[in-house]
């Protein structure tokens, strides 16, 4: 349940993105995308990238054991999943603590806790933040495992060049609305977002397990609830306007579980769902108050 709400709410920007290029473009093609975006989306980008990684992290293993990790009792299918898991682990997690840290310094947000404001009018220190977090993180891991270090510089490479796509997307994003570009061009767009954004979720799917047909599960469900809010229900969750920082910091705890186990600080499994639900429901219920109190402001 855990994994399916960080899906959830981790798409919401998706779906606003989608819902508001779909309105430009004809009823045909908004059919074809939300039909066959669909499958691109689980099957293709959520359903592949995960097994890859464990498969990539893990050479010595075939895609079938890869996959079938959770149900198969072989000793060294087990070894090799324990022993990669490290690498994986340490990479998605700089990957989300990048990713936290590129909203608190430099994204335009509605501020819900005390110090959001500070670290925004001071977004010039991204860059020097995250390098210095890379740093350290790469330090402890060559003295544990050599190939930590380099998982961690994977991490942080991966988190760049997808959110370079990201950024190009965004300032995209206007000619698209104005219909100065094809449908077909618009549904180009939409999917290279999707994949942007099924990274995100992808890999902070393994700070909940290391079983692929368990994140194949959360991460179909988040797909079809983001189907599911581009059709009909945006104008709904906008109103909740401090959903998405629920979503961020639950995004920091994660990517630290992450660093944690990585070093063989074993987190209770628990931990990430219980983490996940307080702080998302700490913001959905500031949200709600906010809805609730916002004539009273005007």
């Amino acid at each position: 349940m855990g994994l399916c709400m960080f899906e959830i709410i981790c798409s919401i920007d998706n779906a606003i993105i989608n819902a508001e290029i779909l309105g430009t473009m004809q009823a045909k093609y908004r059919r074809w995308f939300l039909i066959w975006g669909m499958f691109f989306a689980v099957f293709v980008v959520r359903g592949l990238l995960p097994l890859l990684l464990v498969w990539v992290s893990a050479p010595d293993l075939s895609l079938w054991d890869a996959f079938t990790a959770m149900f198969n009792s072989d000793p060294h299918v087990q070894e090799s999943i324990e022993t990669s898991s490290k690498i994986l682990l340490i990479g998605g997690g700089t990957f989300l603590i990048f990713l936290f840290f590129h909203w608190l310094f430099l994204e335009e947000k509605n501020f819900g806790l005390y110090g959001e404001k500070f670290f925004f009018s001071n977004g010039v220190w991204f860059f020097a933040v995250v390098s210095v977090i890379l740093t350290l993180i790469v330090w402890y891991a060559i003295n544990h495992n050599p190939m930590m270090a380099f998982g961690a510089v994977v991490g942080s490479t991966a988190f760049f060049i997808v959110h370079g796509f990201r950024q190009n997307a965004e300032i995209q994003e206007q000619k698209l609305k104005g219909g100065d570009l094809s449908d077909i061009s618009k549904i180009l767009y939409l999917e290279v977002i999707d994949a942007t954004f099924s990274i995100d979720g992808v890999l902070g799917a393994f700070a909940f397990t290391m079983s692929v047909p368990l994140i194949l599960v959360g991460n179909t469900i988040g797909a079809i609830v983001v189907r599911q809010i581009t059709v009909g229900n945006i104008d709904k969750i906008r109103k909740y306007r401090f959903l998405k920082n629920g979503a961020m910091y639950s995004v920091l705890c994660l990517g630290v579980i992450m660093l944690l186990n990585s070093f063989g600080l074993h987190i209770p499994e628990y931990i990430s769902p219980v983490l996940t639900f307080g702080v998302v429901g700490y913001f959905f219920y500031k949200s709600v108050q906010d809805v609730k109190f916002s004539p009273c402001k005007t």
